[in-house]
């Protein structure tokens, strides 16, 4: 696999659904991999990356920006408040915000720098309770507080669970973005994005299939 191939599998998917493949951006999950590797895929063009943990991306990224064009960091991971500023300094985009204690906090610090990233809500469609994300039958209620606060939602996030039929999630997240006119739909990774692009996903999220299997930090 690679990045070729990935968006060949894009390109297909999209003409399957009758959209257009620059509706769709592919997000390369680069948290965890070396920087030898991030490198190579940004040597072959691609610029839109995602990252896990501010700390890793804080560590990779400024120099990447300076040496690449056009580089934008979108933050997939969860968010610590503590992290917040960092993270609106750095990034491009934060697609887990997910609790009201966090978007306060974001709406303090943007007023503070003058600037804020774009911005996705993290529902937790499967009410998983190991995962981050507001559950669906409050996130209508949690997007206009966000709204409220003027943060720039730009729309919803969801990671489906894994024994469950990934089409029913990006199904109800879709049915949540239509309610709250948001245009932005992240959903979808490398098993099944192609499904996803059916459902009206905006931002896929796609790590391994590209850059190949994690790199397990040492130690």
């Amino acid at each position: 696999m690679g990045l070729t191939d990935i968006q060949a599998r894009i390109n297909k998917a999209c003409a399957d659904a009758d959209r257009n493949p620059a509706d769709v951006q592919l997000i390369a999950v680069s948290k965890v991999q070396p920087n030898d590797r991030v490198e190579a895929v940004l040597e072959e063009g691609h610029r839109v990356f995602g990252e896990n943990r501010v700390q890793e991306a804080a560590g990779k990224w400024p120099d990447f920006k300076q040496r690449f064009e056009g580089v934008a960091v979108h933050l997939i991971g969860p968010l610590q408040t503590n992290k917040a500023r960092q993270a609106m300094e750095l990034v491009d985009a934060i697609h887990s915000v997910d609790r009201p204690k966090l978007a306060t906090t974001l709406a303090r610090v943007a007023q503070e720098i003058g600037q804020c990233p774009d911005l996705f809500i993290q529902v937790n469609t499967g009410a998983e309770p190991q995962k981050a994300g507001i559950l669906p039958a409050d996130a209508d209620g949690f997007i206009n507080e966000c709204r409220a606060l003027d943060l720039p939602i730009k729309g919803v996030m969801c990671i489906p669970p894994v024994e469950e039929t990934p089409s029913l999630h990006f199904a109800l997240l879709r049915k949540i973005a239509e309610r709250n006119g948001l245009a932005g739909l992240s959903m979808g990774m490398s098993a099944d994005f192609e499904q996803a692009i059916a459902f009206g996903a905006t931002h896929i999220r796609v790590g391994s299939a590209i850059f190949g299997d994690r790199v397990k930090p040492q130690g």
